[in-house]
């Protein structure tokens, strides 16, 4: 059965369905959504890639935050290092492999934990990272548990990269909220009063919709900043992801963001091919920032990329990104690469980093590289 029947068939018998539910079942229906279906949605044959398909420098960056951030902890024997939604897994190879190699002592109080819905990528993380596995440095889950399930007084980095752009949200048009319903086998889009909830989250961290525009909402990514909030006992969080404050929203941007992604060409139609493409929002860091706050998580910083990458490199002049480099046409392709995750024309301005921590002194934590710019 293909997922637009699924969907469809549901939609008639409850009526039309909010869009965070059809992009919820389009991206994570258990047999027939994009992510459970198979793990070939990633790198140059997928659909899109993530900044770990750049270059490896990414991981080895954050590799050296990560072992700043186990010094403001005071170096705790025991560290989880924990990844939500890692993809192919190739972020977490390049941060193990670079912490064996420079960080030695970081690496050896270091689990790194990947959480990963998807059976078909839990598969593929489990056959890329098998080493790592089977040495009892990595291990693969399919949910986030809560502090309360681990050791106590265990010390937690929590990373997620490109997570939240694809969690499901409901979109508000000018003419109200939208609800997907179908009509001969075609998704129709039709409006209903907002509900008092979905209101007030625009009008605390977003704006209404003018006339012809829509915005986003996500109460999932609110609840999910709960989630990451109840696993941090003491620790640090990083978000990374393409998005906005609410400033830029008050200003005319992003609104109406919801994109799809196909091989590597992006669309605006998220109803072309149920389970087949990727539907993605930017993400209202404005809102998890609070949200965060309220769940007793402290701000630390909320950055560009471009700001957040060049802060970890300055001290080094970027030497893990060149360190291998044997020839001149190696640093030549190293530096294009670097240069298209930290500048404006490639994902340096589009995409923020937010830092927010517990139970770390802000002394000991505004030494972090990541964070020069933000002092």
């Amino acid at each position: 059965m293909k997922l637009r029947n699924v969907i469809a068939e549901e939609i008639r018998r409850q009526g039309p369905i909010p869009f965070s539910r059809y992009m919820e079942l389009c991206l994570y229906h258990p047999e027939l959504g994009y992510y459970s279906r198979h793990a070939g949605q990633f790198g140059k044959a997928g659909d899109f890639y993530t900044s770990s398909d750049v270059h490896a420098v990414f991981g080895r960056l954050l590799a050296r935050q990560f072992e700043q951030m186990w010094r403001a902890l005071e170096s705790p024997p025991h560290l989880e290092l924990v990844e939500l939604g890692p993809g192919r897994g190739l972020f977490a190879r390049d941060v193990l492999d670079w912490s064996k190699k420079k960080f030695p002592e970081f690496f050896a109080a270091a689990h790194y934990v990947l959480v990963e819905s998807s059976p078909a990528l839990r598969q593929e993380l489990g056959g890329r990272l098998r080493e790592q596995i089977a040495a009892g440095k990595a291990s693969v889950c399919a949910s986030l548990e809560p502090a309360g399930d681990a050791p106590a007084g265990l010390s937690t980095i929590l990373f997620a990269n490109e997570f939240f752009d694809a969690i499901p949200v409901d979109v508000v048009d000018y003419r109200g909220e939208l609800r997907v319903g179908v009509e001969a086998d075609r998704f129709t889009e039709t409006f209903v009063p907002p509900p008092p909830g979905l209101l007030d989250l625009l009008d605390r961290y977003s704006v209404r919709p003018q006339e012809y525009e829509r915005v986003e909402a996500a109460p999932a990514a609110l609840r999910w900043m709960e989630r990451i909030a109840g696993r941090i006992g003491r620790g640090f969080a990083v978000i990374i992801d393409y998005g906005y404050n609410r400033a830029e929203q008050v200003a005319g941007r992003h609104r109406g963001t919801v994109m799809t992604y196909r091989q590597h060409t992006a669309g605006d139609d998220p109803y072309a091919a149920p389970g087949e493409q990727d539907i993605t929002a930017h993400v209202n860091f404005t809102a998890l920032q609070a949200a965060g706050e309220a769940a007793g998580l402290a701000p630390l910083g909320l950055l560009t990329q471009s700001q957040f990458l060049i802060g970890i490199g300055e001290e080094t002049q970027f030497a893990d990104a060149f360190e291998e480099c044997r020839l001149p046409q190696e640093q030549a392709k190293v530096a294009l690469q670097l240069k298209h995750l930290v500048t404006p024309a490639g994902m340096g301005e589009t995409f923020h980093v937010l830092v927010m921590s517990r139970g770390v002194g802000k002394e000991k934590a505004a030494h972090l590289g990541g964070l020069a710019f933000a002092r």
